[in-house]
């Protein structure tokens, strides 16, 4: 199978071709602003460099930050109805309480309560009222908004209450966008209902993107199907991204965790992925990167769908370097992906990070000759900067002792020279375009997330019906059930809880069924 990965970064477009576990060609593009034209060119380049004619590949997986940067930067978002079902409970903390007001505004600040929920084993808080909502979809119409997100208390264990409350906004609204949150996220009313209002404002923009990335397909030349990336490391089907874009929130750094556990064949390590204006930097547990076990922000707001546990830091290949009376700072800023207009090797005025590199003979790039007069003092006082904050970050990522080997990855790799924090370091063939390997290598995932009391049944029972479902999931995302492996597994008592309550969260991957 001919497989294309394309992972859109702030500073580069990488693109990758594949023949099986093969890669037959990798290129980078510079990112452009309006983002489509870099993935028009990757696309252009990579079937160059593979000489491949487009009717060969059967499928292409891209990586974005599209849906994460409008979130941060507020743009491009629809007002949104946010409607909780929770009365008589929940109605002290409202919906959007802990958002930032800047992008509460930006959607609208809408909300409304009503009746309905369950409790943790799935007894109902109070019945659904349907004249209750049909009054809310009638506000919601008068407002002219035309995208609804629906929480409903405990909805992970019963989706019931949230389903019936669709059907009926759909019958009264039909042309709004649904989001319901027990799609989305986990336990946790606050952080479900966060990322289940954040989906909801992306649904119009999401649309757009989606499109456009297939058209850019189909101007290639070619006829395989298109899939994007999730923040786990598996994949999504177009569709699919319309419906659920905040999927695909730090899909990048999950991207280059999975293209570095191939291409060394480490499959547990900390990874540090250095690009043109962030590193991040995270660990592989299984081949695939830890998740996140506490609410992530995203933009200010905290969420609780699935993220890997990365961090990042303003360090880059890009990074402004600057040697001032308080010491020498690197980053956070960076000229990202004008670095080949701006950085001194290629005739600009502005001092970065691989300026310094070239400079030390580290590598070879541009034209060595503009950064000939930096003084020796200068690189040296840098490098050691460059070199404790990479440090810091492989710190930050241990979880014991162990000495785990260190995985770097991306373009701006050469910043590294030797040991990280005493660990060995692998820098695996094809490093530069690890994200992109780590898009086109991706598999299809099925995941739950719930409640069982194990008064009424054992533990090993709940576990098998856990991994039934997720299994299940899997295989109606698209994965072939005979390649279907558990790679995750958790179950935590709640004791605050009772009928001796037991949360589980269980996780099948599977390889892609192409037709």
């Amino acid at each position: 199978m001919i497989r294309i990965g394309i992972d859109v970064g702030g500073t580069n477009t990488d693109a990758v071709a594949m023949d099986g576990s093969r890669v037959l060609a990798g290129v980078k593009r510079a990112t452009t602003e309006d983002v489509m034209s870099g993935v028009v060119a990757a696309l252009a380049g990579i079937l160059e460099a593979a000489r491949l004619a487009p009717e060969a590949v059967d499928v292409v997986m891209i990586g974005t930050t599209h849906f994460t940067n409008a979130v941060v930067q507020r743009r491009d978002l629809a007002r949104t109805a946010a409607v909780r079902l929770g009365l008589p409970a929940t109605a002290s903390l409202p919906p959007m309480v802990d958002w930032p007001e800047d992008l509460r505004d930006a959607i609208g600040n809408h909300a409304y309560l009503a009746h309905g929920g369950n409790e943790f084993d799935g007894r109902v808080i109070a019945p659904l009222d349907e004249a209750e909502l049909v009054g809310i979809a009638a506000d919601i119409r008068a407002k002219g908004i035309d995208t609804i997100a629906i929480t409903a208390v405990f909805s992970p264990v019963s989706a019931d209450c949230e389903q019936r409350a669709a059907a009926i906004f759909a019958r009264e609204l039909p042309d709004a966008h649904i989001t319901l949150s027990s799609e989305i996220g986990r336990i946790g009313l606050l952080e479900r209902e966060n990322a289940a209002i954040m989906n909801a404002c992306l649904r119009d923009l999401s649309a757009k993107v989606v499109d456009a990335f297939g058209r850019a397909v189909i101007g290639a030349g070619i006829r395989g199907r298109f899939f994007l990336t999730q923040n786990d490391g598996t994949l999504m089907e177009a569709e699919f991204a319309k419906r659920f874009p905040v999927l695909t929130f730090a899909s990048g750094p999950t991207n280059s965790m999975r293209g570095a556990a191939f291409l060394s064949g480490v499959a547990d390590a900390i990874v540090v992925d250095i690009g043109g204006t962030t590193t991040d930097v995270g660990s592989l547990h299984k081949g695939f990167p830890r998740q996140a076990t506490i609410a992530v922000e995203v933009g200010g707001v905290r969420t609780n769908f699935r993220m890997p546990d990365v961090f990042s830091i303003g360090l880059g290949g890009g990074s402004r370097v600057v040697d001032g009376p308080g010491g020498i700072t690197v980053g956070p800023t960076s000229v990202g992906y004008r670095i080949v207009n701006e950085a001194l090797i290629f005739g600009g005025t502005t001092l970065t990070a691989t300026d310094i590199e070239v400079a030390a003979g580290r590598t070879v790039l541009g034209d060595p000759s503009r950064v000939a007069h930096l003084d020796a003092g200068l690189l040296t006082r840098a490098q050691a900067k460059i070199n404790a904050m990479l440090e810091d970050c492989v710190e930050r990522s241990r979880l014991s002792p162990d000495p785990l080997p260190v995985i770097v990855v991306g373009g701006g790799s050469i910043l590294v020279d030797g040991p990280i924090a005493g660990l060995q370091v692998v820098l695996p063939e094809h490093y530069a375009v690890a994200n992109a390997v780590g898009a086109a290598i991706a598999q299809v995932s099925g995941e739950v997330d719930r409640v069982y009391a194990l008064a009424e049944m054992t533990r090993d029972a709940a576990l098998a019906d856990a991994k039934a479902k997720a299994t299940a999931s899997a295989i109606a995302a698209g994965a072939r059930p005979e390649t279907i492996e558990i790679v995750d597994v958790e179950d935590v008592p709640l004791a605050y809880l009772p009928g001796n309550a037991t949360r589980v969260r269980v996780k099948a991957v599977g390889e892609l069924h192409v037709a």
